[in-house]
């Protein structure tokens, strides 16, 4: 109980704390940067318990399972509050050289943790109804995110997101409401038994389908996605950072929880319509990438694209093909955070995210434009990097059951993902200044630089690692969809040994 609860009150408390330093900015950032490292070390934790024993759970006010409040963490659950301490940590550091001091003092440290609060919330949740409570907890903190600097242009992102979104909830709620009124309970563990038992096949289906439009929205899966690229460029880099590494995760994360858990993803037509809204998120994000030319926009239409092979995982469900979803989703939460950090670096440097108005950067700055080449190319899947490996898995297990179409289609979004990253490596990096009296920039100050820069070295180095090293995130991933596939340990955590 201590280990769960810690990582919920940890971002808690530090947007309690950043709230009341607000008028204090050195105070703000040394706690803003204490709790994101408290969240680390307490998802470390955590994760060594449940690699070490097995699924855990706890429920709150004394309330046994399944009517109180539960929290548990398996092995998936507990990696995706890992890796959200690790993207925690470094947007934290990033923010304090990138991040406007009027931005600062109206809430961005706060609304930055309560967004945390609600990523962490929602992977540790153990029944439906608190994992919509999370979800408002990030929509609420998210929107405040993207409208913090008050620009038009960040309204506008502002409400395209949250409009969508609310349409999203209520499909959630009504899924919600079905399924207790069918089965009188919420709690996911409890539904693993009471949904296979109904007798009426019509609302076991139309739950379902309504949870897989309101997580499809969550994720940014085909065809709707639309919010996405309208909206993850407006806000400062920091907020697309994290933004880009977690939000849709959430949504990726819920769809394999709730359609392994719960409900059965080869069950018919739910695979079909997985499978078809997979190979179109591939295809139409990795087209409206290559369409863009302002950093920032292809970096947002690649979030859809790769989030294609994530629920093409889920979608074929076969053992590989789930190991190959989360080996995707662990190597893609490192790489699309790395990527953003790097272009508001370049931003910092050439006053510009468009290729057309920048260039120069490989004679003004190699050191940027290696740390772009490593989370670039291991994004389009080049060895060997931690890209090469997740999609590797996927496109084997896709062979393996014979769906070569999607197969070949994969391989195709990686060579376009190629297009889109030399595209930005060629225009910002390769190609001389448009003005070359500009072609320097402005440079980094020492205090920027250390701040800018870890974040992107660390990320680096994690995506290197995988890499070279991926044989013990391939056995986490491993062990993790051998969970999911049986799930009598998650049962048995949260509901004890009964019948």
């Amino acid at each position: 109980m201590v280990l769960l609860t810690l990582a919920l009150v940890v971002p808690l408390a530090t947007a309690i704390l950043t709230f009341l330093a607000r008028r204090t900015p050195g105070l703000q950032r040394g706690l803003s940067v204490a709790g994101a490292a408290a969240l680390l070390a307490v998802s470390l934790v955590l994760g060594a318990e449940v690699v070490a024993g097995g699924p855990i759970a706890a429920t709150m006010g004394g309330w046994p399972a399944p009517f109180g409040i539960t929290l548990v963490a398996d092995l998936l659950s507990a990696a995706m509050v890992v890796i959200t301490g690790v993207i925690a940590l470094a947007v934290a550091v990033y923010g304090l050289g990138e991040i406007d001091p009027a931005e600062e003092r109206i809430g961005h440290h706060t609304l930055l943790h309560a967004l945390l609060l609600g990523v962490t919330g929602a992977f540790l949740t153990g029944d439906l109804f608190n994992l919509y409570v999370w979800f408002e907890v990030m929509l609420i903190a998210s929107f405040g995110l993207l409208a913090l600097g008050g620009r038009p242009d960040q309204l506008d992102g502002a409400i395209k997101y949250v409009a969508l979104n609310l349409v999203s909830t209520l499909a959630f709620l009504a899924g919600v409401g079905l399924l207790y009124g069918a089965t009188g309970t919420l709690n996911m563990a409890d539904l693993h038994g009471a949904v296979p038992d109904l007798d009426n096949a019509t609302v076991v289906f139309t739950t379902a389908a309504l949870l897989l439009f309101a997580f499809s929205v969550k994720s940014a899966l085909f065809p709707v996605f639309f919010w996405l690229p309208a909206s993850y460029h407006t806000p400062s880099v920091t907020t697309s950072a994290v933004f880009a590494a977690l939000l849709t995760k959430v949504g990726v994360y819920a769809l394999i929880r709730v359609f392994t858990l719960i409900y059965d993803a080869g069950m018919p037509l739910i695979q079909e319509l997985l499978l078809v809204a997979a190979g179109l998120t591939m295809l139409t994000g990795v087209l409206g990438a290559a369409a863009q030319n302002d950093i920032r926009r292809i970096l947002s239409f690649h979030i859809i694209s790769q989030i294609g092979y994530m629920v093409l995982g889920l979608a074929l469900y076969t053992p590989l093909a789930i190991v190959g979803a989360i080996f995707y989703i662990i190597h893609h939460i490192v790489v699309k955070a790395n990527l953003f950090l790097v272009g508001g670096v370049v931003k910092k440097l050439t006053g510009s995210e468009d290729l057309a108005r920048i260039g120069g950067l490989w004679a003004a700055a190699p050191w940027l434009g290696v740390l772009f080449l490593i989370p670039a190319l291991s994004l389009a899947g080049i060895p060997p990097l931690s890209g090469f490996w997740a999609k590797l898995v996927v496109i084997k297990a896709s062979l393996e059951a014979e769906h070569y179409v999607l197969a070949a289609t994969a391989l195709v979004v990686g060579l376009l993902t190629v297009y889109s990253m030399s595209k930005i490596w060629l225009e910002a990096f390769w190609k001389p200044h448009p003005e070359p009296a500009r072609a320097a920039g402005r440079g980094l100050d020492r205090g920027e630089s250390w701040a800018l820069l870890a974040p992107i070295v660390g990320l680096a180095a994690i995506t290197v690692l995988i890499g070279l090293v991926a044989a013990p995130f391939y056995a986490v991933s491993t062990t993790a969809a051998d969970q999911l596939l049986d799930p009598s340990a998650y049962v048995t955590a949260v509901l004890g040994a009964r019948p």
